[in-house]
């Protein structure tokens, strides 16, 4: 690959890892630690994962339980969870937190894939928004000793490189959208 590549290919396998993380936070009627990974507790003053804070399993299909390492944390944990966007409510025992994963309505299953529909194509506007900005920086090496012919490849190959990303996006989406439409 042309050095001159770089950077928008780096720019975007962020936009695609970005899309990937958005849905590993979308909840599919399973129970999935990862809806936990945006959600921060204030940890003596730090705000800190879930994750860093408690032991997060899923001893059931519809089921995430939390362990705090710490009894204290409990209460944290709980109000981080309540004032997320996870939308469920935590259940407590004194010792551990429990979430349950009611089952997805056939409604809710069809709003949960338009939107992954929707971030998907937030997604490709990204990857096209890059290839402009590579194009652009082409055109203005032509002021310099560069020959159109050399434009034109680069241009051929970032329409390469949004292509293969176009694709992995669209196998993103129709993945995630068979798994959440999967009763």
């Amino acid at each position: 690959m042309d050095e001159r590549l770089v950077p928008y290919d780096t720019k975007m396998t962020k936009s695609y890892e970005s899309l990937l993380n958005e849905y590993a936070s979308i909840r599919a009627g399973r129970a999935n630690p990862h809806v936990l990974d945006n959600v921060m507790v204030d940890y003596y003053g730090a705000p800190s994962n879930i994750q860093a804070v408690a032991n997060v399993s899923v001893p059931e299909p519809r089921l995430i339980q939390i362990a705090p390492w710490e009894p204290s944390m409990l209460k944290e944990i709980e109000k981080a969870i309540l004032t997320s966007d996870v939308g469920i409510n935590p259940t407590n025992d004194g010792k551990v937190i429990r979430l349950v994963f009611p089952e997805l309505t056939e409604e809710r299953r069809k709003e949960l894939a338009k939107d992954v529909k929707k971030r998907g194509e937030n997604a490709k506007v990204a990857i096209r928004n890059i290839r402009r900005d590579a194009n652009d920086s082409f055109k203005k090496l032509s002021k310099e000793d560069i020959s159109e012919d050399e434009i034109k490849e680069l241009e051929n190959e970032v329409q390469k490189l949004t292509d293969s990303y176009i694709a992995k996006i669209d196998s993103a989406v129709e993945t995630k959208s068979k798994e959440i439409m999967t009763v």
